[in-house]
């Protein structure tokens, strides 16, 4: 048998990015509570992502939405990590939000600052995952940002980070032009 470089590359970048979901969803989370959604997105969904985020570029005037959207068409697959946003309860004894309490910071639609601190941490260790693995991979706001647009991760999921993945000779994420 003789297993193409090309078919051997497609099955390193999907069985790291299952591992990379796998890793998130491990990751340490703030007072044992986890919010965290991941998921893996290829083909038809890839597409209508990347077409989200050249819609982005224009509505927000961000030019490196349409230059990380070019990354993305020469990625494989993207892994999104989202957090759902909720409190902990820690109320007067927090404020980290710089609310009075945690129902006060819910009232007034404020973030839990715990939220992007796992979703930091989840994302460290994804991208671990993908270092350790050998397969070239780049954090994206903008890609989450236009995940969330097209609520890949549902509804109620608001903070997504992207990350796209890749192999080839040269890392399409390494000489990005402005």
């Amino acid at each position: 048998m003789i297993i193409s470089s090309k078919t051997a590359e497609e099955k390193a970048i999907m069985k790291t990015a299952y591992a990379m979901c796998a890793a998130a969803r491990t990751a340490p989370k703030t007072h044992a509570m986890d919010h965290l959604e991941t998921a893996i997105i290829t083909g038809a969904e890839k597409e209508a992502l990347t077409a989200e985020m050249r819609r982005l570029s224009e509505v927000f005037n961000y030019a490196f939405f349409a230059r990380d959207a070019g990354n993305v068409d020469k990625s494989l697959a993207v892994v999104l990590i989202g957090v759902r946003e909720g409190q902990r309860g820690l109320n007067e004894g927090c404020a980290f939000c710089h609310h009075k309490n945690c129902k006060e910071c819910a009232d007034n639609n404020g973030c839990c600052v715990y939220d992007p601190m796992d979703l930091g941490i989840a994302l460290g260790s994804a991208v671990s995952v993908a270092a350790d693995n050998r397969i070239d991979s780049r954090i994206m706001f903008s890609v989450g940002r236009a995940a969330a647009s097209l609520s890949m991760l549902g509804e109620d999921i608001r903070q997504i980070i992207g990350i796209p993945l890749s192999v080839s000779g040269k890392s399409p994420f390494f000489d990005r032009k402005k």
